[in-house]
C-alpha cells in the first residue's frame, strides 16, 4: 500500500515485486500510484509542513534517533529481505542497511547543531543573524541498488532539518522500502510528514511525482539514477528555480601503478569491478594499467575473475555476486557486447547471460532462475564507447598507459567524474593524481567503492550537479539561509549610506619621511 498521511491507500492496478535470484518466488503485490494519488501525497506533505518545520530541532533529533534504533533492531531480518529482493550479498545488504543506522547517529546530534552565526553590524543598536530553514516539501526517488542506504542519505537529513517527504522508491525494492517507511513511523514521524508512492519511472509514479515541479507542489527534487534521467529532471527544476540533488552514473576508473602493492590493488580490482554484480553507480569502469606491470596484472587479474563464485546470495553466502536487479538491467548489459566488438574492443573474458550450458566454472545453483551475466574483461582503448559510457553490470575494462600522466588525462577522458582511485606506494603520485583528478571522490590505495555516513558522496561532470549526500554537506542541500536584521535603535539607520565611518585625522605625506 501506499503511505499518505498517515494511512495505507490502495490503487486500481498493481506490480509485482520478485525475487530477483529466483524470479518464480513473488515476495508482494503492490499499487501502481495514480497522478492523482501522487498529487495527494504531495498536497498531503504541504499540509504537515507547517507543524514540522515548528518541531524544535532538537526533538526532530531525536525522532531521526529512534529511527535508528529501529532499524537497528531489525538490522538482520531488514539485510536479509535486501538480499532476497534486489540479489545482492547478505554482507553487502548487512552494510546496505548499517549505513542507513549510521546516517541515523550522525543525524540525531546534528538536531542540536543546526547553527546559525551572529554578524558585527556597522551600526550601532543592531543585530545580525544568519538562520538554516527548511524549504518545505521535498521529492525524493531512489534507485534500488542500496533499497535502504541511498535513501536515508536524503530522507533522513531532510527530515531532520523540517522538510516534509514525498518519497517514491524503486520499484525493484518495494518490499524494502515499505519495511523501511514503516520503521520511520513507528519512530514517531507525525502522519503527513513522510507519505510513500510506489510505482514505476517513466510515465508512472517517478514522472507524475517530478510533474508536480510544475504545478508548484514541491520545493526540492532528489534524485539517483541515471544521467540521462538526471538532465531531464534538471530541466523541470530549473525553470521551476528549484536547485536539485543529483547523484547520477559514473565510469570510475581505478589506476595502478608500476609500484603498487600488487596483491591489494588485485584485490581491490576485482572487487570494484564485480561486487554487487558491477551494478553500483561507484563499481570500476576502466582499470588503467601502468605498461610495465600491465601483462602480469591481466594475468593475474584474468586468473582470479575465473574463480569468481557467482549464485543466489541467500542460498549461497559464499558468492562474490548475484543476479541482475532486473531483466532491464540485464537487457541493457547484454547490448555493451555490441558495442564493444563494433569499437573494435577485445574481449578477454565473458559470454552474455550465465545458462545451464554456458556457465563459469564458478557458478553455483539454477542459473535459469534469474539473470545472470559472466563476469566480463576487456581489453580498450580511450575514445571507445565502451571505454566511455557506463555498463551498469559485471563488466570492466582493462585500459595500457605509460606513467602518471597518461594515467592522469585517461583517467579524466571520460564524461563522468564521480569515484576514482590509485594504487601507489610513490607519495609524488598520490598527491598528483588526487590533485588533478576530476572526481567527486577519491580513493589512495583501495576501491573505487564504499562510501562512510559523514563524508559528502556526489560527483562532478555527468556524474551529478555539484550537490553532495551525507555529512554537514548535505545540510546545504535541504536548507535556505535567512539573514535577520535586527534594529533596536528606534529610527532609520540606512546601512552604508548613514554608517559612521572613521577618518584619518591627518593626511601623512609618506614620501617627505624618507
Amino acid at each position: 500500500m501506499h503511505l499518505i498521511g498517515g494511512a495505507e491507500v490502495d490503487s486500481p492496478t498493481h506490480f509485482l515485486s520478485r525475487n530477483s535470484s529466483n524470479l518464480d518466488d513473488i515476495l508482494a503485490e503492490f499499487p501502481e500510484a495514480t497522478r492523482e494519488q501522487v498529487r495527494l501525497a504531495c498536497q498531503t506533505a504541504r499540509n504537515a509542513a507547517q507543524a514540522w518545520r515548528r518541531t524544535p530541532a532538537p526533538v526532530r533529533g531525536e525522532i531521526i534517533g529512534n529511527i535508528g534504533a529501529a532499524i537497528a533492531r531489525e538490522k538482520e531480518a531488514l539485510s536479509r529481505l535486501v538480499t532476497r529482493e534486489m540479489g545482492k550479498t547478505l554482507k553487502e545488504a548487512r552494510g546496505d542497511v548499517q549505513e542507513a543506522i549510521d546516517t541515523c547517529h550522525f543525524f540525531q546530534s546534528e538536531g542540536r547543531r543546526l547553527y546559525g552565526q551572529t554578524v558585527p553590524s556597522e551600526m550601532p543598536n543592531k543585530d545580525l543573524f544568519t538562520y538554516r530553514r527548511p524549504l518545505g516539501v521535498a521529492a525524493i526517488i531512489t534507485a534500488g541498488n542500496f533499497p535502504i542506504a541511498v535513501p536515508s542519505w536524503k530522507i533522513i537529513p531532510a527530515l531532520l532539518t523540517g522538510n516534509t517527504i514525498v518519497w517514491k522508491p524503486s520499484e525493484d525494492c518495494p518490499v524494502s522500502s515499505y519495511a523501511f517507511a514503516r520503521l520511520m513511523e513507528e519512530a514517531g514521524l507525525p502522519a503527513g510528514v513522510l507519505n510513500v508512492v510506489f510505482g514505476g519511472g517513466r510515465e508512472a509514479a517517478g514522472q507524475f511525482l517530478v510533474d508536480m515541479l510544475d504545478e508548484g507542489l514541491l520545493n526540492k527534487i532528489a534524485f539517483t539514477g541515471s544521467t540521462a534521467v538526471g538532465r531531464q529532471i534538471g530541466a523541470a527544476a530549473g525553470r521551476n528555480l528549484i536547485h536539485p540533488t543529483l547523484e547520477l552514473g559514473g565510469k570510475n576508473p581505478l589506476v595502478v601503478m608500476r609500484d603498487a602493492d600488487l596483491d591489494n590493488a588485485l584485490a581491490g580490482a576485482l572487487w570494484a569491478s564485480f561486487g554487487t554484480g558491477g551494478q553500483r553507480c561507484t563499481s570500476a569502469g576502466n582499470l588503467i594499467i601502468d605498461a610495465p606491470i600491465y601483462t602480469e596484472f591481466k594475468r593475474r587479474f584474468l586468473a582470479m575473475a575465473k574463480d569468481i563464485k557467482i549464485g543466489d546470495p541467500l542460498a549461497h553466502p559464499e558468492v562474490l555476486y548475484g543476479p541482475f536487479i532486473n531483466e532491464r538491467f540485464f537487457k541493457s548489459w547484454e547490448r555493451h557486447y555490441e558495442v564493444g566488438q563494433s569499437d573494435g574492443a577485445k574481449l578477454l573474458y565473458g559470454k552474455g547471460r550465465i545458462t545451464r550450458t554456458s556457465k563459469p566454472r564458478g557458478f553455483v545453483g539454477d542459473p535459469e532462475a534469474a539473470y545472470f551475466g559472466w563476469p566480463t574483461i576487456w581489453e580498450a582503448r580511450r575514445g571507445m564507447k565502451i571505454f566511455q559510457n557506463e555498463c551498469f553490470g559485471p563488466t570492466i575494462n582493462l585500459v595500457k598507459v605509460n606513467g602518471i600522466d597518461e594515467a592522469i588525462e585517461t583517467a579524466n577522458s571520460v564524461d563522468y567524474g564521480l569515484s576514482s582511485a590509485i594504487y601507489t606506494n610513490n607519495r609524488d603520485w598520490a598527491w598528483q593524481f588526487k590533485e588533478r583528478i576530476q572526481a567527486g571522490m577519491t580513493s589512495i590505495n583501495n576501491s573505487t567503492t564504499g562510501a562512510e555516513a559523514h563524508l559528502p558522496f556526489g560527483g562532478v561532470k555527468g556524474s551529478g550537479n555539484g550537490t553532495r549526500e551525507s555529512g554537514i554537506w548535505v545540510l546545504e542541500s535541504y536548507t535556505y539561509w535567512q539573514a535577520v536584521n535586527d534594529d533596536v535603535s528606534g529610527k532609520l539607520q540606512l546601512a552604508q549610506m548613514d554608517t559612521d565611518y572613521i577618518t584619518p585625522r591627518i593626511a601623512v605625506d609618506v614620501a617627505a619621511l624618507g
